[in-house]
């Protein structure tokens, strides 16, 4: 493996293999064999999960972070990715979550993450030209 190398500024955070590690000072790192990490800048707040796709990468995001538990959250993406897959008719999309399947099965959780942020543009174009819902008041 080609080591990886990694610029980070001050007060950024890093998660690898599910520690939280944040730098104090401007700092370069290499990681120099296989290792699961997320740059603090793609990590997703829980209040900002408000859309399904946003939901499934926090899901995913959740797995990274959080190792010991991935196996459970494994079982919520399934069953969110599988209402997400039936009920989205937007052939992009579609497109989409059939490789963030492969890749969620091919252990590639970063590169499902990846694919589920590019898809984010779509699903906020359909989001915005929906028509609006009647407040259930």
């Amino acid at each position: 493996m080609t080591p990886m190398r990694l610029s980070l500024r001050a007060g950024e955070k890093i998660y690898v293999n599910g520690a939280v590690l944040r730098v104090t000072h401007k700092t370069s790192l290499e990681i120099m064999n296989d290792a699961t990490f997320l740059l603090g800048q793609h990590v997703l707040q829980v209040d900002d999960a408000a859309t399904p796709l946003r939901q499934l990468y926090f899901i995913a995001q959740t797995m990274l972070m959080d190792p010991i538990h991935a196996p459970g959250c494994r079982l919520i993406f399934d069953e969110s990715f599988a209402m997400l897959s039936n009920t989205v008719a937007d052939p992009e999309i579609c497109h989409g979550l059939e490789q963030v399947r492969r890749l969620m099965d091919g252990g590639r959780i970063l590169d499902a993450m990846k694919t589920i942020r590019a898809l984010w543009k779509v699903e906020d174009r359909i989001l915005a030209s929906a028509p609006a819902r009647p407040d259930a008041a």
